[in-house]
């Protein structure tokens, strides 16, 4: 199942066997690796896989030592796939105009997710094509700016792909087309779970300012991650989203931090629990939790008039309206392809035949979708699907990128936090 960002590593993966460069006629696709941490490392390596002659061209993070850690793990697990020498590594927060501004044909981007609307501009205006990991944004500002970046990469018929996995393993495709053809007749409501342990945590060391606290232990900040309702759920809303072929209309949320109220944590919730209405009243029961010593549940529901679908990771099963299972597959059994490594595979033939690929909206769609519930959660209030899309005033980005003194927000209280505010 998915991980958060930080944790995926090539430590477990085997190098490549036989390198993917040289091997055919088909044109070199120079890559640019922006953000550095697990999940940018993870992605390159799947770049590289993904299709012949594909390498590793420039890298960009804002820590040196992430992205020399990142150098050091792609030059042993790429091979002659690795080509990015010390002039095309570039480091802190404007890396990644050091990265478009050398001959990428396309970008992977993995920073933090508030980073992102930012740079897939930056990437568009390059007329590069763009890998995007998920989420999108962290805020209806940041996720309408990407939807209008959307509409500039198709006009420049630039391609842009993003890191939705379920959309491209065997077993999720084939349950929603069989949704979506009918078999478990009109959906009536829905469920989805990620229920899971705690993520990673980087204490805070001796002289780091408050901005670099903040960037280095990322995912316990709201205005960097989006909270995990946003980072990690992002899976299972866009899953639920896909299958219910919309997006909600509204949603009511509660969540808190139960255990882990130490301020060396920041301030994001580690629970969440949402309904959202859909169109035509169908509602779905979403839960996200992050405890250690509870019991896990990664898995999506829909409920029809004449039987349910289950979408989990490993397996998918459609269950008539009698309590019979009709239909079952496992993840692998159609087609045996790392989702991950898919997902470039994908975008290296869209950029070779000229035919672009553009899932902009689809992924800011389900980015706000976990904004949505995230909102209610925090505010206390049922909140719209138009009233956050125009929540103009949550923006939560700071003003200047230095380290230094920084705030730190305040953990959001339900009846008190407003979508009035920045950061």
């Amino acid at each position: 199942m998915p991980t958060p960002t930080d944790e995926i590593s090539l430590q477990s993966r085997a190098p490549i066997a036989h390198p993917r460069t040289d091997r055919s006629d088909a044109p070199l696709l120079r890559v640019g690796v922006i953000g550095c941490g697990g999940r940018g490392t993870g992605a390159a390596a799947d770049a590289v896989e993904s299709a012949p002659n594909v390498e590793i061209y420039a890298m960009g993070d804002l820590f040196r030592d992430r992205l020399q850690t990142s150098v050091e793990q792609l030059r042993e697990y790429a091979s002659e796939g690795f080509n990015a020498p010390q002039e095309r590594r570039f480091s802190g927060f404007d890396a990644y105009e050091g990265v478009l501004a050398t001959d990428v044909d396309y970008v992977i981007l993995a920073t933090p997710p508030h980073y992102r609307p930012r740079q897939l501009r930056a990437a568009v205006e390059a007329g590069t094509h763009v890998f995007f990991e998920k989420p999108v944004a962290v805020d209806p500002p940041g996720a309408r700016h990407v939807i209008e970046t959307g509409k500039m990469a198709e006009k420049k018929g630039l391609s842009l792909v993003t890191g939705t996995i379920y959309r491209r393993q065997d077993n999720f495709v084939e349950g929603v087309k069989r949704l979506h053809d009918g078999q478990i007749g009109d959906p009536l409501a829905g469920q989805a779970f990620y229920l899971t342990g705690p993520v990673w945590q980087r204490a805070r060391t001796p002289g780091m300012s408050d901005m670099e606290w903040q960037c280095r232990n990322w995912y316990h900040f709201t205005w960097l991650s989006g909270d995990h309702i946003v980072e990690q759920f992002v899976h299972n809303l866009d899953t639920i989203n896909w299958a219910l072929q919309g997006h909600p209309v509204e949603a009511t949320a509660t969540g808190g931090r139960q255990t882990r109220p130490d301020p060396s944590y920041g301030h994001i919730y580690d629970h969440f629990s949402v309904v959202y209405t859909y169109p035509g009243g169908v509602q779905v029961r979403a839960m996200c939790r992050q405890m250690e010593r509870a019991t896990p549940n990664v898995s999506n529901r829909i409920e029809g008039t004449e039987g349910r679908i289950d979408l989990n990771p490993s397996q998918t099963t459609i269950t008539d309206s009698d309590g019979i299972p009709v239909f079952e597959m496992e993840k692998g059994e159609k087609v045996d392809e790392n989702p991950y490594v898919t997902e470039h595979t994908d975008l290296v033939e869209s950029i070779r035949q000229g035919d672009p690929i553009n899932e902009a909206e689809q992924i800011a769609h389900s980015t706000l979708t976990g904004i949505l519930g995230r909102e209610a959660a925090y505010t206390g209030q049922t909140i719209t699907w138009d009233e956050i899309m125009q929540a103009d005033g949550l923006d939560l980005g700071p003003d200047t990128y230095a380290f230094g003194d920084a705030t730190i927000p305040p953990i959001a209280r339900a009846g008190e936090t407003t979508l009035q505010r920045s950061w």
